[in-house]
């Protein structure tokens, strides 16, 4: 099974592109993921990747996707090789994303001049908790 999954936050703004061949949208974005485990000194590291979205995923991403969001995506590893103009052999490694989702609050998603909204209207209601539960 060759799949991938990261969670982090887009370190710029989507980049977008028509391939000229197949008039096919590409969305590429550079994502920074935190490790699950700190180092021997106590520090977390990240790892970033270029990720790679083809067809109405771009699309998506270019329309949706702004530099520090938290965001999720799926997808697979591809690898590809070339040879450059020397002639030596050169490789790379490609994410492609197959599945992009938000993963910030809905609150910090919505704005008003660039601040996060703090407002919590209709989201909480107050329970009277001296009262036994019923469960």
């Amino acid at each position: 099974m060759n799949k991938f999954q990261f969670l982090g936050r887009l370190t710029r703004d989507p980049e977008s592109r028509v391939l000229p061949n197949s008039n096919t949208p590409v969305t590429t974005f550079s994502l920074a993921v935190n490790r699950r485990f700190a180092d021997a000194n106590g520090e977390r590291k990240t790892d970033f990747f270029n990720l790679t979205a083809f067809g109405k995923l771009a699309d998506f991403c270019a329309k949706y996707y702004r530099k520090g969001q938290q965001v999720l995506v799926e997808g697979r590893i591809q690898n590809r090789s070339w040879d450059d103009q020397n002639g030596q052999k050169r490789y790379a490694t490609d994410f492609i994303i197959e599945n992009a989702y938000f993963a910030d609050s809905r609150r910090d998603q919505d704005t008003s001049d660039g601040v996060p909204s703090s407002s919590m209207d209709g989201e909480f209601i107050t329970v009277d908790d001296t009262d036994d539960l019923p469960f």
